[in-house]
């Protein structure tokens, strides 16, 4: 199996991901389009073997961690450019996908984040949140806001991440970036987490935020008057608070509300759609957490649709998904179809209102 060919490819394709999977030729993730690799065969189980081992490089820790729990994510570096690996099982052979690495970051402003993120960076200490579903562009974001400190903040800032994805260097800001894993930089996220506290630094930055230990250390580390920023898996900012309260038993809510609703910074939950030209777009739901959200956080039940309310009619610096999918619409970035396959049923009609009032005042600022 010629690795070095599917890897020129990738390059040289933009793809974002490469997946090889027994009985499929190797085949190429293109704006969201899975295309085969030019002038390969179909993978046989001897030659995902190979490529495990190609991948692992004889790494004893990976594969004992790979034979003990059926699954490794680790990272490769093929002339300079690096893939973030995830290597599991399928019928008792292995699979891997592998995602592009760029080498460079797009500019904070070309990847469509709106300015109070930016801020809200400067916030002495509390927790930010960027959500999404896979596949979202979370790793871009975070590594754009790191970046944009890094730039214009004289911090410490410390990084965990499984794996370590975009190499930053130290410009204005210090900053320190371990990988989470066995026979790694820190064991666990939570580890890494309660060992920053004797670490001095002004920002954390967590990768994933997956389970309650976890979060636990984020809001300990938050408390204590650190600036903490982090991932996680959900599709909506009201998901988000929903998520974080129920990491929790029914019996410690009460108290977990009252925390987030004093910590608690910004959550941005985005999600990437194909645009008109191909590219793909940002879509992005921001939510600042002002005194109206605060309140809602704290009720004994929170309500989605409450929290969807505040942050659409906000004028803190909040932005409702239903804004921004308008907005995309607007500037004819993404069909109509595209724009109401984004919302409930029950929100076409607000969304077709939301468009009518933006063409108005766009025709109105013409004249």
């Amino acid at each position: 199996m010629n690795m070095d060919k599917i890897f020129e490819q990738a390059i040289e394709r933009d793809a974002s991901d490469i997946h090889l999977i027994a009985g499929n030729k190797p085949m190429l993730r293109i704006a969201r389009e899975l295309v085969p690799v030019e002038d390969t065969e179909v993978l046989n189980e001897n030659d995902m073997n190979e490529i495990y081992d190609y991948l692992v490089r004889g790494n004893i820790d990976k594969d004992e961690m790979f034979n003990e729990t059926r699954k490794l994510d680790t990272s490769y570096e093929y002339k300079q450019i690096r893939f973030r690996v995830n290597i599991s099982l399928s019928d008792d052979v292995p699979t891997c996908t592998l995602r592009l690495i760029k080498n460079t970051l797009p500019p904070y402003e070309a990847l469509g984040l709106p300015d109070i993120i930016k801020r809200m960076t400067f916030q002495p200490q509390g927790l930010i949140l960027v959500t999404g579903k896979t596949n979202s562009g979370k790793s871009t974001t975070l590594n754009a806001i790191i970046n944009e400190i890094n730039e214009t903040q004289n911090k410490k800032i410390l990084t965990l991440e499984n794996p370590v994805e975009y190499r930053h260097h130290s410009k204005k800001s210090l900053i320190v970036q371990k990988e989470v894993g066995k026979g790694r930089d820190a064991l666990t996220f939570s580890n890494g987490v309660q060992n920053s506290l004797r670490e001095d630094c002004d920002i954390l930055v967590i990768g994933e935020i997956r389970d309650k230990v976890t979060m636990e250390a984020a809001i300990e580390m938050a408390e204590s008057g650190h600036l903490v920023i982090g991932t996680l898996h959900t599709k909506s900012c009201a998901e988000t608070i929903d998520r974080m309260i129920n990491f929790y038993e029914v019996r410690d809510q009460a108290s977990i509300k009252y925390l987030l609703s004093a910590l608690l910074k910004l959550v941005v939950s985005q999600r990437l759609l194909k645009g008109r030209d191909g590219k793909l777009v940002l879509v992005p739901e921001v939510m600042v957490v002002d005194n109206i959200v605060s309140g809602i956080i704290r009720k004994e039940k929170i309500s989605v649709s409450e929290i969807e309310d505040a942050i659409q009619s906000s004028d803190k610096g909040s932005i409702g998904l239903i804004n921004s999918i308008a907005t995309l619409f607007v500037q004819d970035k993404i069909t109509l179809e595209q724009a109401k396959a984004q919302v409930e049923e029950k929100n076409i009609e607000v969304l077709n209102r939301t468009i009518m009032q933006m063409k108005i005042r766009r025709d109105s600022n013409k004249n």
